[in-house]
């Protein structure tokens, strides 16, 4: 399964000279890691009820090139491996006019618990959906 989204870049998403600032993209892709895991069925806040917190552990974001004041582009996220300790989210950024890439990024998530502490494994309710998903894509 992947999560697909439409952003328009507002003026407050770019710096003084109508490009993109890095810091919107991570935004988007954040949302866009979120919105997967609501089509899984984990909320974030019902997870955090279960004391499970999902913080990001490892970026890699490769900038390819830049969008501009008023363009669209595409955020596209899916899972792209499940150890017994993270989840990896695969994510990329594209133009939606030209369909040109502009941002390759993985993102590895754990999960701990209120206090800090990290989950021995990942939660049950958590790898269940995203080992049948990787199974799907297969």
């Amino acid at each position: 399964m992947k999560h697909e989204f439409t952003q328009k870049v507002y003026y407050a998403d770019t710096d003084a000279y109508r490009v993109v600032w890095h810091g919107s993209y991570l935004r988007w892709l954040e949302k866009g890691r979120v919105e997967l895991c609501e089509k899984f069925g984990h909320n974030l806040i019902d997870l955090e009820n279960q004391d499970i917190l999902l913080p990001v552990t490892t970026m890699n974001v490769r900038y390819k090139a830049s969008a501009r004041l008023n363009d669209e582009v595409v955020v596209e996220t899916k899972i792209s491996k499940l150890t017994p300790l993270m989840v990896t989210f695969a994510q990329s950024i594209r133009d939606k006019a030209t369909n040109r890439l502009l941002i390759k990024a993985e993102f590895d998530v754990v999960a701990i618990h209120k206090d800090g502490s990290l989950h021995r494994k990942m939660p049950e309710v958590l790898s269940k959906s995203f080992e049948e998903d990787l199974k799907c894509q297969d």
